[in-house]
């Protein structure tokens, strides 16, 4: 199992209310859908999952690893070796150029270098593969468009084949078309290299291009009871 969550929990510090969630089992190489409104805690779990934050209660094993018992400099390498992260902002470095924005995890991991190879070649390849005019390459992120970021940030997560890809809300500020374009083109490049996507949306119409899905819901509990 690339993701294997039991009995999971958040709780906010200094907070009584805590968030519950679904257990997780999926296998190497699948994909899943994870949906619902704003505040049913889909960004929490991502976080859960890229090992930023660490659950209250309950046990994450990712990459094969419990992420519980690993130290927050342990987790900070587990994810920037094995883990690419869209995030919903996407994130990217303001005075670099799109290239070197895709190449950065590669500077920052020497494990996913190695899995490039070249990271430049690797690095214009997703991004041709990504829809991205070779023009726009050497351009700085605030010159690209919001869908030319997007890929960008979907081109820099995917580079050494990372097996887990975790994408928070990027479709977000698209069209119907180009959002069903994207979804369709981060699958097909995750295919490549066998990688698992989590992508969470709170749009349900998303769900058709995905295996696995997981609701979840706005309801939270009190400490008093669990």
């Amino acid at each position: 199992m690339i993701i294997k969550t039991t009995n999971l929990c958040w709780q906010w510090p200094r907070q009584t209310a805590r968030l519950r969630f679904p257990d997780i089992s999926l296998p190497a190489g699948e994909h899943l859908f994870i949906h619902g409104p704003s505040g049913s805690g889909k960004t929490t779990l991502l976080s859960l999952l890229s090992g930023l934050n660490r659950a209250t209660l309950g046990s994450i094993r990712v990459h094969g690893q419990d992420l519980a018992r690993l130290s927050g400099s342990a987790r900070d390498r587990l994810r920037a070796d094995r883990t690419g992260v869209i995030f919903q902002q996407f994130n990217l470095v303001p005075y670099l150029s799109a290239l070197d924005n895709v190449t950065l995890p590669c500077r920052l991991s020497r494990h996913r270098r190695q899995q490039a190879g070249d990271p430049a070649d690797a690095a214009r390849q997703l991004m041709t593969a990504l829809g991205l005019p070779v023009e726009t390459f050497t351009r700085k992120a605030p010159e690209l468009s919001t869908g030319q970021q997007q890929r960008v940030a979907a081109a820099r997560a995917l580079i050494g084949a990372p097996p887990l890809i975790l994408a928070d809300e990027p479709t977000s500020a698209l069209d119907v078309v180009n959002r069903d374009r994207f979804v369709a083109l981060l699958l097909e490049q995750a295919a490549r290299t066998g990688s698992s996507v989590v992508f969470v949306s709170h749009d349900p119409a998303l769900a058709s291009h995905f295996g696995n899905h997981l609701e979840l819901l706005t309801e939270t509990e009190t400490e008093a009871n669990p």
